[in-house]
């Protein structure tokens, strides 16, 4: 009897510590939610390293909102990073990346690993050619941008130059977008460079969005839906990158009912472009958001709508589409967007996941009390539902899709 107690004293319970590397990888495969992740890997060292090691695909996005409060699909509940402060980042983000525009330095900053990568000041512009001067015409007692608005203007006459957009493009090459509506232009740099370059006497446009696609630049007019292929190349004299030419490659055949305005008392829309790469093609993303007048003249936003196009850059055309694919799902966002496979996280795909969070063609708009947040449009049923609650009130705020394994 006393061999028998002592057998059972002897005996340690199993520990969830010692499960089996497989089996966490099981578990693992089923939290796409980088909260769900996080709190798996909080609970021992051994999970820890288990939530570190084993393969897995990456997990949902998460949102940011510019005052450095995150949330973690599909979970409506607030958090924060520790260590530096995120509050400042303006929600401007690229991949993994949030941006932090500043006029003594920009930076970007990878909020789960804490590492940075320094980009030259707002203020640091290196024209080209360097001795470029802004040309006028005279009109009656005006003078007026000859023959159109340049970086030059811009700089003259003292008009908001703000981060539109910025583009991790490889290790030595980072590219933005700066102004504002049609007082736009790309400028080009290298990580830890001194300056940004730009074209002073390329004309200003209105620049949509911008991608990094197969080796190659492209940006998209807003006036037009022209698709442009910016061309980089390297400084003889430093081998900084600069922008030698930017060419069309696909003309845009926008129908002219398509606007961002319909006669007065009409139902009204503004449109949003987004350029996205999904399975090796680069998509145009065509959102209309109508809305309707109040007798104040403000715009409430209503229903959303949806139209893709595929770029067909041998035939330099735009080729609408109607699925993504059963497999494909894209987030949306002003400052990212990308595509992703929808299996891997065990749900279906067709689906555009998209924010509420810009003013476009300088057009401010309120919601009304039926829009939310976070939209996801079904592609084969063209319905709009929502995958969180209602994350902020009725009114604009700057957000952005982080991903975390970009």
């Amino acid at each position: 009897m006393a061999d028998v107690t002592l057998l059972r004293t002897g005996h340690q319970q199993p520990s969830w510590a010692d499960i089996p590397r497989d089996l966490a990888g099981m578990v693992l495969r089923l939290l796409p939610a980088c909260a769900d992740r996080a709190r798996f890997a909080a609970v021992c060292p051994q999970w820890r390293a288990a939530a570190r090691q084993l393969p897995l695909p990456p997990p949902l996005p998460l949102l940011a909102l510019e005052d450095g409060t995150f949330f973690s699909l599909p979970y409506g509940k607030t958090f924060r990073f520790a260590g530096r402060s995120c509050a400042d980042y303006k929600a401007a983000a690229c991949g993994r990346w949030l941006v932090f525009p500043r006029d003594e330095g920009c930076f970007v900053v990878d909020p789960f690993t804490r590492a940075t990568v320094t980009l030259p000041a707002l203020s640091r512009i290196r024209l080209q050619p360097p001795n470029a001067v802004a040309r006028y015409t005279q009109m009656g007692n005006s003078r007026i941008p000859h023959p159109f608005l340049t970086w030059m203007h811009i700089k003259d006459l003292k008009l908001e130059v703000a981060l539109h957009k910025l583009i991790l493009c490889s290790p030595n090459l980072v590219a933005a977008i700066f102004g504002s509506g049609p007082h736009a232009q790309i400028l080009v740099c290298q990580p830890g460079a001194s300056s940004w370059s730009v074209r002073t006497n390329d004309r200003c446009k209105c620049f949509e969005d911008m991608a990094f696609y197969q080796g190659k630049l492209y940006a998209l007019a807003a006036d037009d839906e022209n698709l442009l292929v910016v061309n980089i190349c390297q400084d003889p004299s430093t081998g900084d990158p600069e922008v030698s030419r930017i060419g069309q490659v696909i003309k845009g055949d926008l129908d002219p009912t398509v606007q961002a305005w319909l006669p007065d008392d009409a139902a009204k829309f503004v449109r949003k472009l987004y350029l996205v790469e999904s399975c090796g093609t680069l998509l145009m993303v065509r959102r209309k958001v109508y809305c309707s007048s109040t007798g104040s003249m403000l715009l409430m936003a209503g229903h959303n709508e949806f139209e893709v196009f595929r770029a067909d850059i041998k035939h330099s055309r735009w080729v609408r589409v109607t699925t993504l694919g059963d497999d494909q799902m894209i987030f949306l966002g002003r400052y990212y967007s990308r595509a992703v496979s929808a299996s891997q996280y065990g749900i279906s795909g067709d689906h555009i996941f998209f924010l509420d969070d810009d003013k476009v063609n300088m057009t401010d708009y309120l919601y009304d009390k039926e829009s939310t947040s976070v939209g996801v449009y079904d592609m084969k049923t063209r319905e709009v539902s929502s995958p969180l609650p209602m994350v902020w009130d009725h009114k604009m705020i700057h957000t952005a899709w982080l991903f975390p394994d970009d």
